[in-house]
């Protein structure tokens, strides 16, 4: 009996031993990050413990990291010189894990050491190697450091930057793995409450990402949410579609003839390019793996717009006053594709339930869309002047066009520009976005009031500083668009010096997430109101960033506007007046798109003689004198002025200024001015002075 339970027991053993020998044993090394700063129950939800639960039990995953930790080993504490580190290299580990980096972003670090960086990140990845020579080694992506960080400005930000594209060359030269643990974490400032360490929520996505690719399982072939049957692909373009699939994974795709195949890399990214098609379709879009097929039907090859910018851009047609007529005849519409990102919410003056708040963190402002073939319905709940932007276009240019509609009411222009721009560009725009200047106070007492109900410190609106880029732009990585039309601007009308700088960066962002630099930007210029008394001088503004910013057109809406309601209902010509815009600077069409233009002042006398170009029958639009023009000599004080047209010329004066030196139009928050042109398109507001 003795014998059996010797026996036994010796076998059981060897069973152990067995499985012991079976286990993959990963070394999770790093700093305060992997150990777990910061998150109260660490034991259980720091990364390396959320990666054991889902390796399962074939993997044995341990924690060494140690806080404070340098990759440099002249740093102010080397990783190398750290109890875990000796503990990690007898670990002998078959897969190592090293994210280290944040702290050589110290002044005592980064500014002393940096030229060795590389060789010691080298030499850090060959010991391991020399421990299991066997051992794979992936290097990670840094976890970003917030703006809230105190030495943001001072040089962490920039140091942490380069670290970032040493560490990738490290990993290239190597020949080791890359983990990005950056950018799913750069628009998730909500997880990291001191700013440098993520909370348990952002713990779990770096054990998701680590999972990825340590298994190489990224949830098999994908494409982003805006592939679906009915679909606009941009035509003329080289046609790039990219997605994900499981490491290693072949992916063929086909597209109304045209093949292409890729393998996808460790990252679990693909992409192919297909040649340029012209406009034509239905096509099938078929994406296959030896494990999944996905199909798009009735694709077609045509030009997609980003319809962005807060509630007048948002307006559906069913609420404006030729709805009836324009839902009708949107039954006739065979060649638009409308693509509507609705919110999940309104930003109503309501206080949203905490599960919408949770939303809103996850980025989940948006409800999933799919592309549909226009019909009354679908126009109905579209934008009104998307929808008849689409319609002048397909209706002049018969090809398919498709549109994107991402606006939401309220929406500030801060929100709609990426991270990384603010970040370096206009890092004081982050700070305290509800207590500070930068935003508007409608826009930040509207934000508090709809997530009063939170609890989290950091929570998320829509209208904070990159917000909706997040949530509502991020989605469409890989989108090709032909341009942008854009309507926002009524929530940062109370600071025009402000909103140049961040219509500029908007542009600047835009064209740098879609790899285009010369992406036109169509915009509405603010239509009028009473008593927004800073207005006058915005749509001036604006008028001047369409003039000297490159790719860059206007519309002119004020004479639609009304004296008590932001939401002019009549959208049909602001849609058209930017149709208009596109049809001769994007196609070359040889018509009229915008009203008379001032390209210059002289002093005649007393009067004032203003040259306009797009002057062709100029003449008022309701047939009586012309109004809204001032005047005003050397003390600067405007008065009402007569004007007269004089071919391409308009004679101004006003008896009370002798010797006039600046002249302004259309100068009222709401204003009846009536000058247009033979094409009927209104002139905007201006403001010169004689010698400019």
């Amino acid at each position: 009996m003795k014998r059996l339970l010797s026996l036994l027991t010796l076998l059981t053993l060897g069973v152990c031993l067995l499985q012991a020998a079976d286990t993959i044993r990963v070394a999770c090394v790093g700093n305060s990050v992997t150990y777990g700063m910061g998150i109260p129950d660490r034991a259980e939800k720091a990364y390396p413990v959320r990666l054991q639960a889902m390796l399962g039990d074939g993997y044995k995953v341990e924690n060494f990291g140690h806080s404070g930790s340098t990759l440099l080993r002249k740093g102010h504490r080397p990783y190398v010189k750290v109890p875990e580190y000796r503990k990690a290299i007898d670990f002998k580990a078959d897969i190592v894990v090293i994210h280290l980096g944040l702290n050589d972003t110290d002044p005592r670090n980064w500014p002393n050491f940096r030229d060795e960086f590389n060789a010691d990140y080298y030499a850090l990845i060959d010991s391991f190697k020399v421990a299991n020579p066997e051992a794979k080694v992936w290097i990670c992506r840094m976890t970003p450091i917030s703006h809230d960080h105190r030495r943001y400005q001072s040089g962490t930000r920039d140091w942490h930057a380069q670290i970032q594209e040493h560490i990738e060359q490290v990993a290239a030269a190597a020949g080791v793995g890359l983990i990005d643990l950056f950018a799913p974490l750069h628009a998730r400032y909500d997880l990291f409450p001191d700013g440098l360490h993520p909370n348990a929520d952002g713990a779990l996505i770096l054990a998701q990402q680590v999972y990825k690719h340590i298994t190489g399982d990224f949830g098999g072939v994908k494409l982003p949410a805006y592939y679906s049957d009915n679909m606009v692909i941009q035509r003329d373009e080289p046609i790039r579609i990219a997605g994900t699939a499981d490491a290693s994974e072949r992916v063929e795709v086909s597209l109304g003839g045209k093949k292409a195949k890729a393998y996808a890399s460790a990252q679990g990214e693909w992409e192919v390019t297909l040649p340029a098609m012209p406009a034509g379709g239905p096509y099938k879009l078929t994406v296959r793996t030896k494990n999944r097929t996905l199909e798009y039907n009735n694709v077609w090859m045509g030009d997609v717009w980003v319809c962005s910018g807060q509630s007048n851009m948002e307006w559906r047609l069913k609420n404006c006053t030729t709805a009836q007529e324009d839902c009708a005849a949107a039954a006739n519409q065979p060649l638009l594709h409308l693509y509507n990102m609705r919110g999940i919410t309104d930003t109503y003056d309501n206080e949203w339930s905490v599960e919408v708040c949770e939303k809103v963190n996850r980025l989940e402002y948006f409800h999933p869309a799919k592309w549909e073939r226009c019909s009354p319905e679908a126009a109905g709940d579209f934008s009104a002047i998307a929808y008849h932007f689409g319609k002048t276009l397909a209706d002049s240019l018969g090809v398919h066009v498709g549109l994107v509609l991402n606006a939401v009411g309220g929406s500030t222009t801060e929100s709609w520009i990426d991270r990384r721009t603010l970040e370096f560009d206009f890092p004081q725009v982050l700070y305290r976005w509800t207590e500070g200047d930068f935003g508007q106070d409608w826009a930040r007492g509207r934000a508090k009031r709809n997530v009063a109900a939170s609890k989290v410190p950091l929570q998320r609106h829509p209208f904070m500083p990159h917000y909706l880029f997040d949530a509502g732009m991020l989605p469409l990585k890989g989108l090709n668009p032909k341009g942008v039309i854009w309507y926002q601007g009524e929530s940062n009308a109370h600071n025009v010096e402000l909103h140049e700088q961040l219509f500029a960066l908007l542009e600047k962002s835009w064209r740098g997430y879609f790899n285009d630099p010369e992406l036109p930007f169509y915009f509405v210029q603010l239509s009028s109101i009473a008593p927004r008394h800073s207005w006058p001088h915005f749509r001036d503004s604006q008028r001047q960033l369409a003039e000297t910013l490159p790719y860059t057109w206007m519309a002119v809406s004020s004479d639609l506007g009304h004296p008590s309601d932001v939401h002019p209902r009549n959208k049909r010509p602001v849609g058209q007046r930017l149709a208009f815009q596109a049809l001769r600077n994007s196609f070359g069409k040889n018509l009229v798109a915008e009203g008379p233009k001032c390209n210059g002042i002289q002093v005649k006398g007393s009067a004032i003689l203003i040259n306009f170009a797009n002057a062709e029958g100029m003449k008022t639009a309701d047939g009586a004198a012309l109004r809204g023009f001032e005047v005003a000599g050397a003390d600067g004080i405007f008065h009402p002025a007569t004007a007269e047209i004089k071919g391409t010329q308009i004679k101004v004066h006003a008896k009370a200024v002798k010797a006039p030196v600046s002249v302004r139009y259309a100068w009222q928050p709401f204003t009846d001015a009536n000058l247009i042109n033979g094409a009927g398109i209104p002139a905007s507001t201006f403001r010169l002075l004689v010698n400019e």
